[in-house]
């Protein structure tokens, strides 16, 4: 599995997550919810900032990484608009 792969699934787990825990904190404030869903928002964040590490590409693209809850779309995005830096052979 590829570096932006594990990105793109990781983020799109991780806002997911993230708005499960707001809508469960602003409705129904369920205990049970808040146990489960809070600790894949956080290993989702973890990996996020791993993925996005591991991919060769420009600064911008782990910085952004690094903001909880969309972090991992916005480094999607440089991703996206930011040409693939040059492999050195050596």
């Amino acid at each position: 599995m590829t570096g932006v792969r594990v990105l793109r699934i990781a983020s799109a787990v991780e806002t997911l997550s993230l708005a499960v825990l707001f809508t469960n904190l602003f409705t129904v404030h369920a205990e049970v919810i808040t146990r489960v869903t809070g600790p894949v928002h956080g290993l989702c964040y973890v990996t996020v900032i791993g993925a996005a590490s591991m991919i060769p590409s420009s600064p911008g693209v782990r910085l952004r990484a690094l903001i909880p809850g969309i972090g991992g779309l916005l480094a999607l995005r440089r991703l996206r608009s930011a040409p693939a830096p040059a492999v050195q052979k050596g």
